[in-house]
């Protein structure tokens, strides 16, 4: 039987995770007239959060699994979380990685001592590519999200933002794209409404929850400059955690997400990723009622030089 999730590993990771890093800053800033408060997981040591999934899975491998290594899929900051864990506990890990992913990202996984694969982004199918690289190595799969330990290394910021706060936030906007952050939010602080915020055509989860099923993305589905929010959907282990503790999902727009980008830049200091600005641009853009001391997930800032550069000055 699949291991599930539970806010008890959501407590445990964060003791570990505590025990490796500091915890990431919680910084104020006024929304609507109301008090919320940003948590920068774009500064962690890989520039996302996903250092957090990446080191509880791994640091939870037996010696027998550590010796034939692990095989993640990624278009960067799983990839990226994962190799620095790796490095850290001495395990070779291979990323599966689509060629058209950020270099940025790209160099900054390699750089971390991983090996990559590439696969064709749209063309091939990741879990095939996937699945055929653990066959030939004989590895251990470290799922981005559909991974009970994955769910709870993530849900640990959770835990790490109610210390800070002194409390359960009463709403917390994550940004969203399988599920696992929010998911470990939603055991992390069973007293908050939880919010996954995802792209506009990409809202998997969203979708999910508000049909009780797993749902494929469309076809058409429109492009997105959020690249690390587009799995094709959210896994059962995701949707069994959220039903009935995720609030009803919301989605953003490229350009409300490139105006959180420009926020953060300009109020905080802070260089933000797309995908990692998400939860901001729900918040700006007014998508739904916010409260004093809600907390807003930003979750990466590893952006493409050029793009970022235009975005921020888009003469």
């Amino acid at each position: 039987m699949t291991r599930q999730p539970t806010r008890e590993g959501v407590i445990a990771a964060a003791q570990s995770i505590a025990d490796i890093l500091p915890p990431t800053p919680l910084l104020p800033v006024e929304i609507g007239r109301k008090q919320c408060w940003v948590k920068a997981e774009s500064l962690q040591p890989v520039g996302a959060f996903k250092i957090r999934g990446g080191w509880w899975r791994l640091s939870n491998l037996t010696e027998e699994e550590r010796t034939r290594g692990v095989v993640a899929v990624s278009s960067g900051n799983h990839a990226q979380g994962v190799a620095w864990a790796a490095r850290k506990l001495g395990i070779k890990a291979a990323i599966v990685m689509p060629r058209n992913a950020p270099k940025v990202k790209l160099a900054a996984t390699e750089a971390l001592g991983a090996e990559i694969v590439l696969y064709d982004r749209p063309g091939e199918d990741r879990d095939e590519v996937a699945a055929r690289e653990i066959e030939k190595r004989g590895a251990v799969l470290v799922h981005a999200f559909a991974d009970a330990w994955v769910i709870e290394g993530q849900g640990s910021a959770g835990i790490e933002a109610t210390e800070q706060l002194g409390r359960q936030p009463p709403l917390i906007l994550a940004c969203c794209g399988g599920g696992g952050l929010t998911a470990g939010l939603a055991l992390a602080c069973p007293d908050s409404k939880v919010v996954p915020v995802e792209p506009f055509g990409w809202d998997m989860v969203g979708q999910a929850l508000a049909k009780g099923e797993i749902v494929q993305v469309a076809p058409d589905a429109p492009d997105t400059i959020c690249d690390a929010l587009q799995p094709p959907a959210t896994r059962a282990i995701n949707l069994a955690v959220l039903q009935g503790r995720a609030g009803p999902g919301v989605t953003v727009t490229d350009n409300e997400v490139r105006e959180a980008q420009r926020f953060a830049f300009a109020k905080l200091g802070l260089v933000v990723e797309p995908g990692g600005a998400a939860a901001l641009a729900a918040a700006l853009a007014g998508k739904l009622a916010l409260e004093n001391d809600t907390v807003i997930m930003l979750t990466g800032r590893n952006v493409d030089p050029a793009a970022y550069a235009e975005t921020i000055d888009p003469r």
